[in-house]
C-alpha cells in the first residue's frame, strides 16, 4: 500500500468508528431512560412530524435521537390521533456522547458540533427541546439546552457544510 493509501484508509476507519462510538452511546442512554423512545423511522417518523406540523412547529427528521413521553403516558406512532393527543408534552432530546479523557464531570473541555437543524429545532421547540450530554467513560449525563451551550461556550467556531 502506498503511503497516501494508508492514511486514506486510517481516516475512513477512524470516521467509521467515531459515528459508530457516538450512535451505540446515544442507543445505551435510550435504553437505560424508562420514559424515552428512539427516534422513530419510516411512516411513524412521518406520523410525529405532520402531528408536529400540524400543531405549528416544523422541525427536520435529524434534529433528535430521542423522544420523552412524561408523566407515564404512551403513544402509538402508527396512530395519529395517538400522537396529537400528547403532542404538546413530547420532550425532543438530542445526544452529545463523550469518550474523551479529558472531559470533566461537568463536561467542561468537552467539544461537539451543533447542527442547523438541532439549533432551529431548540428555537422551534423551546423548552420541550433538551440536549443531554452523555459522557461514556463515567456514565455523567447532564440535561441542558442549545441556549445554555451556547451561553456557556467558551469558544465556538461556526462552520458551513456543504455537499456537492
Amino acid at each position: 500500500m502506498e503511503p497516501l493509501e494508508v492514511i486514506k484508509s486510517k481516516k475512513e476507519h477512524l470516521a467509521r468508528l467515531a459515528n459508530q462510538t457516538g450512535a451505540a452511546g446515544e442507543a445505551f442512554l435510550v435504553t437505560t431512560m424508562d420514559d424515552w423512545i428512539p427516534r422513530p423511522k419510516g411512516q411513524q417518523l412521518k406520523n410525529l412530524l405532520a402531528a408536529l406540523e400540524n400543531s405549528g412547529i416544523i422541525i427536520k427528521r435529524s434534529s433528535f435521537d430521542a423522544i420523552s413521553l412524561p408523566n407515564g403516558k404512551e403513544i402509538d406512532l402508527d396512530n395519529p390521533e395517538s400522537i396529537n393527543s400528547v403532542i404538546d408534552e413530547l420532550i425532543f432530546i438530542e445526544i452529545k456522547t463523550a469518550n474523551q479523557d479529558r472531559v470533566k464531570e461537568d463536561f467542561t473541555g468537552f467539544f461537539f458540533a451543533l447542527t442547523e437543524s438541532e439549533i432551529s429545532a431548540s428555537e422551534a421547540l423551546g423548552k420541550r427541546h433538551k440536549v443531554i450530554f452523555f459522557n461514556k467513560k463515567t456514565g455523567n449525563t447532564l440535561v441542558t439546552s442549545v441556549p445554555e451551550i451556547i451561553n456557556k461556550a467558551k469558544s465556538t467556531n461556526w462552520q458551513v457544510s456543504v455537499q456537492l
